[in-house]
């Protein structure tokens, strides 16, 4: 058993694969999860790490809830599904913590893994403007998340010059066109108005009790 409860295989088993599902998750809801349970079942992994960015490079002074706040979140959304966990491994006092640091480490503790790093689409777009990009794409194959067989052909250009570029491992995820964001629940939430089913209940519970995103919040 190491850092955060990751295990690492001993000698004489079989490979694990393992998903990792990165965001601020603020809040964390249901279209994050149907991502993840998509990604364990369409690649049949061991499981997925569901990874709250600490303090992320891309979005300087947007994240509203605390780290330790969006991780419970994260717990609780979590908590009734075996296959997915939750890493609070990016917690970190330093200014920002990039996606390949967190990807070496991990490839170094646990060299008897593959790890699959989800991604949307319009993420993807941009990946070559990522810190590192192609130190990412040595250690890890990356699944991009298409919403439907539209999506899906458009990524097809951005695949093809990422795979010469960085030498990327990519595949199309095909996921449910779940139009649901952290913003749009955020402004809910201040407006007074319902996110039920938008987020599991006992995410929704710790929202109202923890006076998140409310007008006189305070992280």
């Amino acid at each position: 058993m190491t850092k955060n409860g990751l295990n690492c295989p001993g000698k004489g088993e079989k490979r694990k694969k393992v998903g990792i599902l990165g965001g601020t998750f603020d809040p964390i809801h249901t279209g994050h999860l149907i991502l993840a349970e998509t990604a364990f079942e369409s690649f049949r992994l061991d499981y997925v790490l569901i990874m709250p960015n600490g303090n992320p490079p891309h979005k300087p002074g947007q994240v509203h809830a605390s780290m330790a706040q969006r991780t419970r979140m994260a717990e609780l959304a979590s908590g009734d599904n075996e296959h997915l966990k939750v890493s609070d491994f990016e917690k970190t006092p330093q200014d920002y913590h990039y996606t390949y640091e967190t990807l070496e480490f991990l490839v170094q503790e646990h060299p008897d893994t593959d790890y699959y790093f989800i991604l949307g689409a319009d993420s993807l777009v941009h990946f070559h403007t990522w810190m590192e990009p192609g130190r990412i794409c040595k250690c890890c194959r990356i699944l991009a998340a298409a919403r439907d067989r539209m999506e899906i052909q458009e990524l097809r250009g951005h695949i093809e010059r990422l795979k010469e570029e960085f030498g990327a491992v990519i595949e199309p995820l095909e996921t449910p066109n779940i139009d649901i964001s952290s913003n749009m629940l955020r402004e809910r939430v201040q407006k007074g108005k319902s996110i039920r089913y938008y987020v599991p209940e006992a995410v929704e519970a710790y929202i109202r009790e923890q006076n998140l995103y409310c007008e006189n919040h305070r992280k």
